[in-house]
């Protein structure tokens, strides 16, 4: 089934994309800063217990996830035009069903 877009919706569909993109790498920017700055208050204050392991794994695990759901995997069925074939199902639905 091939969807025609027009000029409009493919120009919101790119900002969307834009949108996730710069959402990704805010993520990634953000901790850059974090890490370094929970590993040396860890070091400066409480060297014997590397505390900092904890946090560190769980940003790293959720930059991972937010990295495959705007770069890479794409759950079964749940590709980047779910949405627009889902309303186009419905409205051919509901056009029969007059």
């Amino acid at each position: 089934m091939q969807i025609n877009y027009t000029q409009e919706e493919r120009y919101l569909k790119a900002q969307k994309r834009i949108k996730e993109i710069k959402g990704f790498y805010t993520h990634m920017i953000v901790n850059v800063m974090i890490i370094p700055f929970l590993i040396f208050i860890n070091l400066q204050f409480s060297p014997f217990f590397h505390w900092f392991c904890f946090p560190l794994f769980g940003l790293s695990f959720s930059l991972v996830i937010h990295w495959l759901t705007v770069f890479g995997f794409k759950p079964i069925g749940l590709g980047p035009d779910w949405e627009e074939r889902k309303i186009k199902e419905m409205m051919d639905y509901d056009q029969k069903n007059k």
